[in-house]
């Protein structure tokens, strides 16, 4: 067949679909024209899902009739006074495609009148521009768009259904809403007001946006290094969503879903979730347009960073020092009635580690403690004590209540009693009851134990007195002794016996008398899994929660009161004490809200 070149109507539509793909698409573009206008108040109209119909008005700068006239011809735009400009895009639009793109495809009227002009309007239907004409319109812009893909039924069919349509659209908006604060959105649907947001500050936008429920689990994240700035807002590791929807990225006042972002994102959650499921945050970068390139995606969703490790490297540290509270410092565990924080409870702030009471102090750990090697000298009176093992003992704690004033002290207040031999039932404060999960809880002090340890130098190992034969699959063994030297860090020294055995020769000491045969296979598990190329630290990252796990006290440990309240207080001296190393709760809380629930009250 001999080559020609494609009509320019046929030319146009063909690269409208990189543009236009959905309504969403039809609405985000039009709503960042407006929000580069300078609007500060912008209402978008859906009709069929926004198939039928798209409305977008704003009260932003407008148009006057020579600038309408070339406004939708592709690759006319105002926002690139220079062509050197495009390394340095302060705008959210660049590319001077959407409207010709949504003209190609499309019924389009725009309808715009400067400040202190007259009004004027244009028509472009399925590529063919009309003439621009005198008309009537309050000052700003008004496009309408009708009949989305009526100049190419094909892209129709593949639609979903109006809802469907309508409720991406919808999302669309809202994360514009979201990065722009001071701007007022109102969004109708079918006739139906569905979002309706004034002009206001960022953390009640957020709070507007995301809910009740996230801004009583959110903390507050900022960072400022090299030219960037990140602040926000994270929620607690117990707030999760089966998806992750509702990770809002801000870079320069633009939504994006850049996989490096959404990276950092999920490394910074990665050991204080449960596995599944995602973090929500809003989250908002501020870089020098220089060092990011929004031209590498036909959305604008995803970015280029220049220094990409350090914005990564920022991000992670900040949500990092977000989470690291204690547990008395954090917003309460899942209630029982939903896997969600208590609305009403909005925490402590982080204090110094709290003294143990008397009677916990004087108590001597004498052999098994969990928390130091079992040669260790008892720590001093006015110190934490780490928790340790006692004979069984009735489960009913024996400390007395704090003192009058105390009860800031003691967020997660005084043991009353040990359940099934595996929960502490404590009172807080405020008189809310406080559950704990005790395997749980010490798991995550013994993972923040040795990762203090490994980040000092290595973790202590306490040499056995007669090293220990482990016999395992000739498969596992191999993958043991290969990282045979990544182990030694964290503690544990062993060496090749014969084949499918390994000799231990030492265990981290903060595991104490762990068996090493478990352990062995469970780090093999672990390294089987991540058999592929990983980074050393996410390696020794899943190492360490395994040691966690074997060096804590066990369901159907019985403690006496003084160890319970030992515990509660390394909880609340300890980062991320909200939740294990697996990711699920170490404690729940019934507040007065949960209890009237529970009876019916309410």
């Amino acid at each position: 067949m001999p080559i020609r070149l494609l009509s320019e109507t046929t030319a146009n539509r063909i690269a409208a679909g990189e543009v236009v793909e959905r309504p969403a698409a039809v609405a985000k573009e039009l709503v960042e024209n407006a929000l580069d206008a300078g609007a500060t108040r912008i209402a978008v109209t859906l009709e069929g899902g926004g198939i039928e119909r798209i409305v977008v008005e704003d009260d932003g700068a407008g148009m006057g009739p020579a600038d309408l006239d070339l406004a939708v011809e592709r690759h006319a735009t105002s926002k690139l006074p220079e062509e050197a400009m495009l390394f340095r895009i302060a705008t959210l639009g660049f590319r001077g495609e959407a409207l010709p793109s949504i003209g190609a495809v499309a019924r389009l009227t725009i309808t715009t009148r400067p400040q202190g002009g007259d009004a004027h309007a244009l028509t472009v239907e399925g590529g063919r521009k009309g003439k621009v004409v005198p008309a009537a319109g309050a000052p700003g812009t008004r496009v309408e768009m009708r009949d989305l893909f009526y100049a190419v039924p094909a892209r129709r069919k593949f639609l979903k259904t109006p809802r469907s349509e309508a409720e991406a659209a919808i999302e669309a908006v809202r994360r514009l809403a979201l990065a722009w604060p001071e701007v007022g959105f109102r969004v109708q649907s079918e006739g139906r007001e569905v979002l309706a947001l004034p002009p206001q500050g960022r953390e009640a936008r957020i709070h507007a946006l995301l809910g009740a429920d996230f801004a009583a689990a959110a903390l507050p994240v900022a960072a400022e290094a090299g030219g960037l700035t990140l602040a926000g807002l994270a929620a607690q590791p117990a707030y999760t969503r089966a998806t992750g929807t509702e990770q809002h990225l801000v870079v320069n006042r633009r939504p994006v879903r850049d996989p490096v972002l959404r990276t950092a994102l999920r490394v910074a959650y990665r050991d204080i979730i449960a596995a599944g499921r995602h973090p929500v945050a809003a989250l908002f970068l501020d870089i020098p347009p220089e060092a990011v390139d929004v031209n590498v995606h036909p959305m604008k969703t995803e970015l280029r960073f220049r220094e990409e490790a350090a914005v990564r490297g920022s991000l992670i540290s900040a949500l990092r020092r977000a989470l690291s509270a204690g547990a008395g410092a954090a917003l309460p565990a899942p209630a029982l009635t939903q896997y969600r924080p208590s609305p009403g409870w909005s925490g402590w702030r982080p204090r110094a580690p709290a003294p143990l009471p008397a009677a916990a102090a004087a108590l001597g750990f004498e052999e098994a403690q969990l928390a130091l090697a079992p040669a260790a000298p008892p720590p001093p009176a006015n110190a934490p004590l780490p928790l340790g093992f006692a004979p069984p003992r009735p489960a009913v704690a024996e400390t007395p209540p704090p003192e009058p004033g105390a009860g800031a002290e003691y967020p997660l207040g005084r043991p009353l009693a040990q359940l099934l031999d595996t929960y502490i039932l404590a009172e807080a404060p405020d008189g809310a009851l406080i559950l704990v999960d005790q395997h749980a809880a010490h798991e995550r002090l013994t993972h923040e134990a040795l990762l203090a340890e490994l980040v000092a130098g290595g973790v202590r190992a306490q040499p056995l007195l007669l090293p220990a034969v482990v016999d395992l699959p000739p498969a596992d063994a191999a993958r043991l002794l290969g990282a045979a030297a990544d182990l030694a860090r964290l503690g544990l020294d062993i060496e090749g016996f014969g084949p499918g055995a390994v000799l231990v020769r030492a265990l981290p000491a903060l595991l104490g008398a762990a068996d090493p045969a478990p352990l062995l296979r469970d780090l093999a598990e672990e390294l089987a899994e991540s058999a592929a190329p990983l980074a050393l630290e996410r390696r020794l990252d899943a190492a360490v929660a395994r040691l966690a796990c074997h060096g804590s006290v066990r369901a159907g440990r019985r403690l006496a009161g003084p160890e319970m309240a030992a515990l509660l207080r390394q909880m609340e001296a300890t980062p991320r004490a909200a939740t294990c190393s697996h990711g699920r709760p170490t404690f729940l809380r019934l507040g007065p809200a949960e209890l009237e629930k529970l009876f019916g009250r309410r």
